[in-house]
């Protein structure tokens, strides 16, 4: 039997995920009653306009445009509503007058986390962001619970569905980067103006959060190294399968605990090779992944849908339930850890491994001369391909070398790079590329 009073939930925004809260809050208002022990009464959805279309779902007599009134007037805020402001100022008064929030808003939390995360600490209220990181996947909650007491050391993951199925398709299909992103596009994957996605924003959000969460760490986001994918080519995708590899774009955080500096983190998001065996190389369409490593729990993966209304509003419940149960029991809620303070080190500090593709001259000495330049900046060769092309029958005068590294410094790898392009044997590189996941 359910004795606590109704508990007073605002909405704000009704875009794809605000109307899928809305239309899922009404539709299991007895199931969530009885999960939660009282109603949760949905008393209002502040949108920007009135007269925008809007889905079935939203029922028309919530809406208003003046969203004051209904924050202070609630015991638990929802802002799905995107952007820096006004939802940064809505969620720092929701949580000066005692609310607590749930909010889907990783671009607010990548810039002004700290900032709302001490507020909601200074008034005892709480702050739940599921949502925020791979949609549907349960990835913030036993990063910030479950693991809490062990040592996370690294995190890679695919966090953005629309690059995902863009070089999902490249690989399966042999489409161009235009071809696959015009499809993720008319699939409504893709944006009309896809720079969040392709050049790695988006998922540079997502691995601020992660890294802040998994090492007990403030990460800037001008401090996550980030590389889109606009670059990559239909060549290096067939390149990459011919060696058993497949292309994605990870974000990958990581301790970094060697001797050669100072201890800290690093953050990054680029695309890599990996085995086409690792779990992540799997991980096909718009789907998401996190592969977590922590010294106890070993290697962990959580997989499943990263985007779309309905998905990002399941995880945008969960928390609604964790926060309404926080309020039916009493007393505080769940605290995150104490900071570690680590520093965030540059990326080239991090231990990786690169694929360098290169068109030299086809002449004796030039293998030798670039064995000579990998060695000059302490990076050990691990393997070579070469190929030499046929133009009308004849021998082409230059020739192809596909050269993969040791793990090495990425500040050693690139400075080999920078010394290939200088160097006389070498008339061009077509690709280079980082290697994970080994």
């Amino acid at each position: 039997m359910i004795e606590y009073r109704p508990l007073r939930i605002a909405l704000l925004g009704a875009g794809s995920v605000g109307s899928q809260v809305a239309r899922l809050l009404t539709e299991n208002k007895a199931e969530l009653a009885a999960r939660v022990g009282a109603e949760l009464e949905l008393v209002g959805i502040a949108v920007r306009d009135l007269d925008s279309p809007r889905n079935a779902g939203v029922p028309r007599e919530l809406l208003t445009t003046d969203a004051e009134p209904l924050i202070l007037g609630a015991d638990i805020v929802i802002e799905v509503m995107g952007g820096i402001e006004p939802a940064r100022s809505y969620i720092l008064q929701a949580l000066n007058s005692g609310s607590d929030v749930i909010t889907a808003n990783k671009a607010l939390l990548a810039t002004h986390g700290t900032e709302l995360f001490d507020t909601a600490e200074q008034v005892g209220a709480q702050l739940y962001y599921e949502a925020a990181v791979a949609g549907a996947i349960p990835i913030i909650r036993p990063l910030r619970e479950s693991l809490a007491g062990d040592k996370v050391t690294r995190i890679m993951g695919i966090v953005n569905g629309t690059t995902n199925y863009i070089l999902d398709r490249m690989d399966s299909t042999g489409a161009s980067f235009e071809t696959a992103l015009a499809e993720a596009q008319a699939l409504g994957y893709a944006e009309a103006d896809p720079t969040a996605d392709v050049e790695a924003f988006d998922a540079a959000q997502k691995a601020a959060i992660l890294a802040s969460l998994a090492f007990h760490t403030e990460v800037p986001l001008e401090k996550v190294y980030r590389e889109g994918i606009t670059k990559i080519t239909p060549e290096q995708i067939v390149a990459a399968k011919r060696d058993g590899y497949v292309i994605k774009i990870l974000a990958i955080a990581e301790r970094i605990d060697d001797t050669e500096g100072e201890a800290g983190i690093a953050v990054r998001v680029h695309p890599v090779l990996i085995d086409r065996n690792h779990p992540l190389g799997a991980v096909r369409g718009a789907f998401n992944a996190v592969f977590v490593e922590a010294e106890a729990a070993g290697e962990l993966m959580f997989y499943g849908a990263g985007a779309g209304g309905v998905q990002t509003a399941s995880a945008v419940l969960g928390d609604l339930v964790s926060a309404a149960k926080r309020h039916v029991a009493g007393g505080p809620g769940l605290a995150d850890s104490v900071h570690a303070n680590l520093p965030v080190l540059p990326i080239d500090r991090v231990q990786t491994r690169y694929q360098i593709t290169l068109e030299v001259t086809d002449q004796p000495g030039v293998l030798a001369k670039i064995a000579n330049t990998f060695s000059a900046k302490q990076v050990s060769i691990e393997t070579v391909e070469q190929y030499v092309s046929q133009i009308s029958g004849k021998r082409s005068k230059t020739a192809t070398l596909e050269v993969g590294t040791h793990a090495a410094t990425d500040a050693a790898l690139s400075s080999v790079v920078k010394a290939l392009e200088a160097s006389d044997s070498v008339e061009s590189i077509t690709s280079v590329i980082r290697v994970e996941g080994i």
